[in-house]
C-alpha cells in the first residue's frame, strides 16, 4: 500500500509508483503461464531495473537528504528522509519475494531435467571438467583483493558482484579478502549433459569450489565466501575544464561513475556478523544508504542471459516480423512514401524499413542531405554504418547524437568518433537539454525542386531494441511536417532562437501549452456536446501540472482512458477529482514503449505519436517531438492499436490508489493485446 499522505496530496510519489511497476515485472517472473526460462529472464529484468533505480532515483533522494532539504511538495507529500525509509522497506519485501520466485522457478526447472547445482553437489566427473574450466578461463581473469587494517579498501565497482571471503587462520586470527566476479565470463557454466539431464553452475559457486586453489598460500583452518554488491550514484558529474571537448567530459564522467558515492549495499543474509561489520566499516556504508539483506546470489540481472539449452519449448515462440502492407523492401521507399504515409509498428513490423530508408539515401545520387537524431544505438549498428556510407558518398550528413543517454554513453561515444572520422557533422545536443526526439529528414533533388522525405518515431533507431520494444515510426513526405523537422535541426545550431512550428509539438517550448489547449478543447466538448474524451498511451506520467490538467478534465466530464506502463503519479477513480479517469498497465513479452495521444475533437479525432512521456524532464528539459497523424488509414490503425491494448484482460493490470497491481478481470473472450496486434497485422496482409 502507498502511504495515505500521497492520496491526501493528490499524487502518488514517482519513486513508489516506479517500484510498483517493477513489481509488475516480478509478477511476470511469478506467472506460471509464462515459459519457464522467460520467467528467469523477467527476474533478471526486475534486478537490472532495481540496479538502475538505485543508481539514479535513490541517489537523487539521498542527495536531497544530505543537503538538509525536505522536498515534500516535490515528492508527492513525503519528506525525502521518510521516502528513503519507505523505499528500503518496499525493496526488502520485493527482494524477499524475488528469492521465493527464484526458488520456485529452480524447482520447476528440475522437473524439466535442468539442474542449477552449487559447489556441494558437484560429482567427480563434473569436478574434473570444472577444474579445467577454472584453470583455463576463470583463474586468469580473477581479481582478488586481500584486506587488512592498514590498507584502505579500494573502491568497489558499481554493481559488480564480489565474494567476501573470511579465513580463520591456524592461530585463530582472521584474514578477509574480496573476489570480484569476472564480468567478461558467462555467469552460467553449462556442464556436460548426463543422459537427458542438463546441469548448470553459477560462476560464484565454481569460485567457492576452488577457494583452496585461490588461497593456497594461506595457512587457514576454515574458509567461507558470501556475496556482496554495492550500487553507486549514477549521476554524471561534468568537468568544468574548458580545454576538454564535450566527448572527453562525457567519457571522463562515465569513468567517474564507477567511484560515485555508494547508495545501496546488498549482502547474503547468511554472512557472519563479523565479516559484515568489517566490510561496512571499511566501505563507509552509513544510515543514508539502503542496506538490503539478500540471498546467496546477487546481480540476478545476469538471468536475462540464462542459457536456452536448446529448449525452445521453455521460451516464447519467436515471431517473424511482418512486412508493411504496400511498402516493399525490394523497391524504392522514396517512391512509395511520395504517394502516401506509412506506419511501422515494431516489433510486429520489421525494422529493416528504417535501415533500407537510410541505405537508399546513402546510395541515391539525388539525395543531398541527411539529418537524424540518435539517442541509443545498438552495439552493432546498421544505422551508423548507413550514415557513414552516406558521408563517404559525398552526402551532407548531420547527426545529433545524445552522448548522455544514460548507461549507453560509451557505445554512443564510440560511434560518434567513427562518424566524425568519416566526415559526418556531429551535433552534441543543446546546452542544458537532452535530445530525446527521434526523427530523420533527407533532402532529395527532383528536377528544380528539393523534396523532403523522412520519418518520425516514438522509439530509438536501434536494431536490437526494435525486436523487443513496441514503437511507432511514421514514414512521410509531407513537406510541411518535414519543414518543421528541419527547423528543429536549426534550433540545435541556434538554440537561442524560438522557432514556431505549424504541425509538430515540441519540447521544451510548446509541449505543455499545446497539450493544455487540446485538453481544454475536450473540456469544451464535454460541456457543449457531452462527448469529450482523451485516450493516452505512454511510459510514465509524473508531471504534477499534467496530472492536474487531467484532473480538471475529469471534473468537467471528459472520459479519459490511459495505458501507462511505468510511473503513474495520477490517482484515478477518486470521486470529485478523477472519477472519469481509468488507467491500466500492460507488461508482457514486449516492452510497451510507444506513446500515443488521441483527442476526441467532437468526433473528428486528433491523433499524435510522440517521443515524450508526461514527465517534467520530457516537457521542460529535453528536446521532444510530438507528431500529428494526418493519413486517415493510419489514424484508424492507431485507434485500433489503442483499442486492442485497452481490451487486454490477460496482461493488463489496473492502476489505482491501492497500488496492488490487480489484473483486469473480464468474463468476455480472453484478449492478450500483444498477440492480438500481431494477428491484426497478419489479417491486414491477407485482406
Amino acid at each position: 500500500m502507498i502511504p495515505a499522505i500521497a492520496i491526501e496530496n493528490k499524487y502518488i510519489n514517482r519513486e513508489i509508483s516506479w517500484l510498483q511497476f517493477n513489481a509488475r515485472v516480478l509478477q511476470e517472473a511469478s506467472d506460471v503461464t509464462v515459459p519457464l526460462i522467460e520467467r528467469l529472464r523477467f527476474l533478471g529484468i526486475f534486478s537490472n531495473n532495481l540496479d538502475e533505480f538505485f543508481k539514479v532515483r535513490y541517489a537523487t533522494i539521498k542527495r536531497i537528504v544530505e543537503a538538509g532539504k525536505g522536498a515534500k511538495s516535490e515528492l508527492g507529500g513525503i519528506k525525502a528522509k521518510e521516502l528513503l525509509e519507505i523505499i528500503t522497506k518496499i525493496v526488502i519485501d520485493q527482494q524477499s519475494e524475488s528469492l521465493d520466485v527464484l526458488e520456485t522457478i529452480t524447482q520447476d526447472l528440475e522437473k524439466e531435467s535442468i539442474y542449477i547445482i552449487d559447489e556441494s553437489q558437484i560429482d567427480s566427473s563434473q569436478h574434473d571438467f570444472l577444474r579445467q574450466y577454472f584453470i583455463r578461463k576463470v583463474s586468469p581473469a580473477l581479481v582478488t583483493i586481500i584486506l587488512n587494517d592498514s590498507v584502505t579498501i579500494p573502491n568497489l565497482k558499481d554493481s559488480a558482484a564480489y565474494l567476501a571471503v573470511r579465513m580463520v587462520m591456524e592461530d585463530s586470527s582472521r584474514q578477509f579478502a574480496l573476489i570480484e566476479i569476472p564480468k567478461n565470463i558467462n555467469r552460467f557454466v553449462v556442464l556436460p549433459k548426463q543422459g537427458e539431464h542438463n546441469y548448470i553452475i553459477l560462476i560464484d559457486d565454481l569460485l567457492r569450489h576452488c577457494l583452496a586453489d585461490i588461497f593456497n598460500i594461506f595457512n587457514y583452518k576454515s574458509v567461507s565466501a558470501h556475496m556482496i554488491k554495492i550500487t553507486r550514484d549514477g549521476e554524471l558529474d561534468f568537468d568544468s575544464d574548458l580545454s576538454k571537448s564535450f566527448v572527453e567530459k562525457i567519457s571522463d564522467s562515465v569513468k567517474h561513475r564507477q567511484i560515485g558515492e555508494p547508495v545501496r549495499f546488498v549482502y547474503d543474509k547468511t554472512i557472519d556478523q563479523e565479516t559484515l561489520q568489517y566490510l561496512m566499516s571499511k566501505m563507509g556504508i552509513d544510515d543514508h544508504d539502503s542496506i538490503i539483506p539478500g540471498g546467496r546470489y546477487h546481480n540476478r540481472r545476469d538471468y536475462m542471459n540464462f542459457p536456452s539449452l536448446g529448449r525452445n519449448d521453455l521460451l516464447y515462440d519467436k515471431i517473424e516480423a511482418l512486412p508493411i502492407k504496400g511498402l516493399n523492401l525490394e523497391s524504392s521507399i522514396f517512391e512509395a512514401i511520395a504517394k502516401k504515409d506509412y506506419l511501422l509498428y515494431a516489433p510486429y513490423h520489421t525494422f529493416s524499413y528504417v535501415v533500407k530508408f537510410l541505405r537508399e539515401a546513402a546510395l541515391d545520387p539525388k539525395v543531398k542531405t541527411i539529418k537524424i537524431t540518435i539517442y541509443r544505438l545498438a552495439q552493432i549498428s546498421h544505422i551508423a554504418s548507413a550514415l557513414i556510407n552516406a558521408a563517404i558518398n559525398g552526402k551532407n550528413v548531420t547527426v545529433s547524437i545524445e552522448l548522455r543517454a544514460r548507461f549507453d554513453e560509451e557505445a554512443n561515444i564510440e560511434y560518434a568518433q567513427q562518424m566524425k572520422d568519416e566526415g559526418v557533422n556531429l551535433i552534441f545536443g543543446v546546452e542544458g537539454l537532452k535530445v530525446h526526439s527521434k526523427m530523420c529528414v533527407i533532402e532529395r533533388e527532383e528536377g528544380k525542386k528539393m523534396m523532403r522525405y523522412g520519418f518520425i518515431s516514438t522509439g530509438n533507431f536501434n536494431e536490437s531494441t526494435a525486436k523487443i520494444y513496441t514503437d511507432h515510426t511514421l514514414f512521410t513526405s509531407n513537406q510541411s511536417v518535414l519543414k518543421d523537422v528541419n527547423k528543429i535541426f536549426n534550433f540545435f545550431n541556434a538554440s537561442y532562437k524560438m522557432y514556431k512550428y505549424k504541425h509538430l509539438i515540441t519540447s521544451p517550448h510548446y509541449t505543455q501549452s499545446s497539450i493544455f489547449k487540446l485538453v481544454d478543447n475536450e473540456i469544451e466538448n464535454a460541456k457543449v456536446h457531452n462527448n469529450g474524451f482523451i485516450r493516452l498511451k505512454m511510459n510514465s506520467i509524473s508531471s504534477y501540472a499534467m496530472v492536474d490538467k487531467l484532473y480538471e478534465a475529469s471534473r468537467a466530464g471528459v472520459k479519459i482512458q490511459m495505458i501507462v506502463r511505468g510511473i503513474c503519479s495520477l490517482i484515478p477513480g477518486v470521486e470529485a477529482m478523477s472519477e472519469n479517469i481509468e488507467v491500466i498497465s500492460v507488461v508482457d513479452k514486449f516492452l510497451e514503449h510507444s506513446r500515443i495521444y488521441i483527442f476526441g475533437n467532437n468526433n473528428n479525432p486528433k491523433i499524435y505519436i510522440s517521443s515524450a512521456d508526461w514527465m517534467t524532464r520530457n516537457i521542460d528539459n529535453r528536446v521532444e517531438v510530438t507528431c500529428p497523424i494526418y493519413d486517415e488509414d493510419i489514424k484508424q490503425e492507431i485507434i485500433d492499436h489503442f483499442n486492442i491494448c485497452w481490451s487486454d484482460n490477460v496482461k493488463a493490470r489496473i492502476l489505482d490508489a491501492s497500488q496492488n497491481n490487480n489484473y483486469k478481470v473480464d468474463t468476455n473472450k480472453k484478449v492478450r493485446s500483444q498477440f492480438a496486434i500481431y494477428d491484426y497485422y497478419q489479417k491486414k496482409l491477407k485482406d
